[in-house]
């Protein structure tokens, strides 16, 4: 009973707090913060503790949870034309056949017409993903969910369920209505005793810190005699942990900071290892889940380890394996259900969409590593739409990212921000050549690429796939150019792709397709 009465509390405490602050202006009623913070913890918890019964419950009887979770997704789509028939069971379900989703770009050709994309879920993963992973933050990491301890930097927060009044009512730093990245950094930079620092995605903070470097004078001029209030302090205290340069600059920015939280999803491991050498370092990394195409995959109940273990749960949004082993015809391949799968075996996610029942290839590769309860913890190790071949030859994301790094471990002083490819006939660039790869990187720390550098990625990608190599070796393929572009030319990329279909999905593609966004870092290359 009394925790009922605190949920019947805590929403009218942020109307409260308005009506105080309009009747006494500028006044900042401590108790009322203190009551409404003090609320909402215990809300939290309660929440969180009646969510982690729950995720017990169905990964102990995890073959009935996915059992219950087909059963709904059948139960939503009857009266579809897609149903097979009444008495749909789980065997009749998956003879349905194997669809793949669409994802951020499609070939030029089908650019007017995409096909339609997953919707994203928003069920019981994304809500336990979020109430778990605060409290597991929170024990991580003491105070973090202290008021004024936590900002987002991004218009769009790494936690995947949406509660905008436990994020008001535990005193997040973050102006009402504000939409624009500047804005939510203006604020944290204003809050010098900042614990947690937020952003969508890994990718999304390096733009953010990038920005700021570019834009630091500006951003210290607004401080010290703009709108959220005279701080020449804090302005002068901006400019000196800038000229510093980008190692440790959160910590000089922000001397409490803890951790990072951003949302894991395809494409982001750069933007980790960037942050972590140069802005972000000394800082933990912490994700609260997976994202791909449909949603949240899978949840992470382990903030200490760095490389990102999650659970895949029985619940919705309902989720098959299908297995990955060389030489596997397609067709013949059948998918498997959570309980029936092997560790250190690596499996490609199927999602079903139950308005439609269609069962999605989502592309993204996952290898079992450990079990909780009945159900596997995975780590996600490549997508399956982020491989190069321009003559049969398949290079995959993570054998591109292994030679890219070594190439760029042998460029003095160089550190890889970002990078895409491009295969040649997407920019016509193979007339009087043999077809190649056409790589597009940003670095900090080296200005120009020499020919013997830029050569030097082709040698690695011959180390790590014996078919290129064989293929260079006859010349059916020609040597893969480097290309370095101006910096901030992916954070220009990211807003192009956010007006592709499945924008709203946080991955980042690693493999170009449409010719138009080439030629975007085509022209910002730098001779």
């Amino acid at each position: 009973m009394p925790v009922l009465w605190l949920l019947l509390l805590l929403p009218l405490l942020p109307l409260l707090a308005m009506l105080w602050q309009q009747r006494s202006p500028g006044a900042r009623p401590y108790w009322l913060i203190s009551l409404q913070h003090r609320v909402a913890c215990v809300v939290l918890s309660w929440a969180a503790a009646w969510q982690r019964r729950k995720l017990e419950q169905s990964t102990l009887n995890a073959s009935q949870s996915q059992q219950q979770a087909l059963m709904g997704c059948l139960k939503e789509a009857q009266g579809s034309c897609c149903l097979p028939g009444e008495n749909t069971d789980m065997t009749t379900f998956r003879n349905l056949p194997l669809t793949k989703t669409s994802h951020t770009q499609q070939k030029e050709s089908e650019e007017k017409l995409p096909p339609p994309t997953l919707p994203q879920y928003h069920g019981d993963a994304s809500l336990q993903a979020t109430l778990l992973g605060l409290m597991t933050l929170n024990k991580a990491y003491p105070e973090v969910l202290a008021p004024g301890s936590t900002a987002c930097v991004t218009p769009t927060s790494p936690w995947p369920y949406s509660v905008p009044w436990l994020g008001h009512a535990l005193g997040r730093v973050s102006p009402i209505g504000a939409k624009d990245a500047r804005t939510l950094l203006l604020e944290a930079l204003i809050s010098p005793g900042l614990r947690v620092l937020e952003a969508r995605t890994a990718v999304e903070l390096l733009d953010v810190f990038v920005g700021l470097e570019a834009d630091g004078e500006e951003l210290a001029e607004v401080i010290a005699s703009g709108s959220l209030g005279k701080l020449p302090r804090r302005a002068a205290e901006l400019q000196e942990a800038l000229e510093q340069g980008p190692r440790g600059l959160a910590l000089r920015l922000w001397p409490k900071l803890q951790v990072v939280v951003t949302l894991d999803a395809g494409g982001q491991a750069e933007a980790v290892a960037a942050l972590r050498v140069l802005w972000c370092q000394g800082l933990a990394f912490f994700s609260p889940a997976y994202a791909a195409s449909g949603g949240v995959m899978a949840l992470n109940l382990w903030p200490e380890q760095p490389q990102g273990s999650y659970l895949l749960s029985p619940g919705v949004p309902f989720i098959e394996l299908l297995p990955i082993k060389e030489g596997t015809q397609e067709e013949a391949a059948s998918t498997l259900l959570l309980t029936d799968v092997q560790r250190e075996e690596e499996y490609e996610l199927v999602l079903t969409d139950s308005t439609s029942l269609t069962r999605c290839r989502l592309g993204d590769v996952v290898q079992v590593i450990g079990t909780y309860n009945q159900c596997p913890v995975v780590r996600f190790t490549c997508r399956l739409g982020q491989t190069l071949s321009v003559r049969g030859e398949v290079t995959d994301e993570n054998v591109f990212s292994v030679a890219l790094a070594q190439a760029v471990g042998q460029w003095p002083g160089a550190k890889l921000l970002d990078h895409v490819c491009v295969e040649s006939h997407i920019l016509d660039s193979y007339e009087g050549s043999a077809p190649h790869y056409e790589v597009f990187v940003e670095l900090r720390g080296l200005r120009n690429l020499s020919e013997e550098n830029r050569d030097k990625l082709d040698h690695c990608l011959q180390e790590a796939s014996p078919r290129y190599k064989s293929l260079r070796f006859w010349g059916s393929v020609g040597p893969a150019k480097v290309h370095l572009v101006r910096p901030g030319s992916f954070r220009v990329l990211r807003e192009a792709l956010a007006a592709c279909p499945s924008s709203s999905c946080p991955e980042m593609p690693r493999v170009l397709r449409l010719r138009h966004l080439a030629q975007l870092l085509q022209k910002r290359v730098i001779p």
